[in-house]
């Protein structure tokens, strides 16, 4: 008797969850402790958060190695609060964003992003990548930087390189964005661009939302909102993108011919932005809910980051080779050409 009221004891739902938070606590306060690190740096030095967590992960590899206590929780964090954290992100949405801008503006945002999605897919062709990194990059460029990275890598099948090209992607596309900050407002400049095609070009075509609100609050007040409103319009593309290549990756499309997990027909964390951004549409959220649920996908993409860059071999990363630099590089350029067009003709 005495036994089976220990064993009682030991499945009971406290004991479970007791031993559940013991095996995931290192593991994720290690990756918070990157994040805040990371913050720090970013604040104090003004280098892009995500990319110092990133970094920083790197540098912490051998904790994420088989048999240490902290691989469960950077396991959990890198995967789990990722998804959190993209879900949180749709609070930032609302149909309102949109009225202020015109209908032609918002089709040519829209349009580079499916453009540079298709692009990407034919230009790893010519750079002989695979369709994993076309889908990963392409989404990662044409939609919202590391964020979108994450969301997508967290939908395609796993193989012993998802990690290793998300943080490539993660890192490429932040370096690129933190470049495209300085440079683009000095093309937009060249170009004697109005307020309101300054403010459309840096936000269709600058990955990171900082990076964004960065270069067009450097112009002025009018460009940096108007920059920001398009960027949240790219934001916002990220649950349909998702969801397509869901689809095509469960319709037996290039997911089933080299292995791997099909994801489910509808993650659900795109189904919790949506929700989210259905709700902030509406109205239902108070003003200070939705900035507290933008603040808390920040922390939860940068503790995410993090985690990734624990996971993450920096010499395994390196082996993703100069293909893939050149890779997203274009379809950086690609976008920028697109959006130039677009501007030359329509603005």
């Amino acid at each position: 008797m005495i036994a089976i009221i220990h064993q009682l004891r030991r499945n009971s739902p406290g004991a479970i969850s007791e031993g559940f938070s013991a095996a995931l606590f290192p593991g994720i306060a290690v990756a918070v402790l990157v994040a805040i690190a990371a913050q720090f740096l970013s604040e104090h030095y003004g280098a892009p958060a995500m990319l110092m967590a990133l970094l920083l992960g790197l540098a912490l590899n051998f904790l994420a190695e088989h048999g240490t206590r902290t691989q469960a929780g950077v396991e959990y964090s890198a995967r789990t609060i990722l998804r959190l954290g993209v879900a949180l992100l749709g609070a930032r949405i609302s149909v309102e964003m949109l009225t202020d801008l015109g209908g032609t503006m918002i089709l040519l945002t829209i349009g580079g992003v499916v453009a540079t999605i298709l692009f990407g897919m034919l230009a790893a062709r010519v750079f002989n990548r695979g369709w994993r990194m076309a889908l990963l990059s392409g989404g990662a460029v044409a939609i919202c930087g590391a964020s979108a990275a994450m969301a997508i890598a967290a939908i395609l099948p796993k193989t012993d390189k998802s990690e290793r090209n998300l943080a490539f992607t993660v890192m490429a596309v932040t370096v690129l964005s933190t470049l495209a900050m300085i440079v683009y407002p000095l093309v937009s400049s060249a170009f004697g661009f109005t307020a309101l095609e300054s403010g459309v070009f840096l936000g269709a075509t600058i990955h990171d939302v900082a990076q964004v609100v960065g270069a067009g609050f450097s112009i002025g007040p009018e460009v940096g909102e108007t920059a920001t409103v398009v960027k949240l319009i790219r934001v916002s593309m990220l649950a349909p993108v998702v969801l397509v290549f869901s689809l095509a990756i469960r319709a037996g499309g290039p997911g089933d011919s080299d292995g791997g997990q099909r994801p489910p027909l509808l993650p659900g964390f795109i189904i919790g932005f949506l929700m989210l951004a259905t709700l902030n549409s509406l109205g239902v959220i108070p003003g200070f809910l939705a900035r507290l649920a933008e603040e808390l996908s920040r922390w939860a993409l940068l503790v995410a980051i993090a985690a990734v860059g624990i996971k993450t071999s920096l010499v395994r990363m390196m082996e993703v080779g100069g293909t893939a630099v050149g890779l997203i590089v274009t379809e950086t350029v690609f976008l920028a050409a697109i959006i130039l067009l677009g501007l030359h003709l329509f603005g």
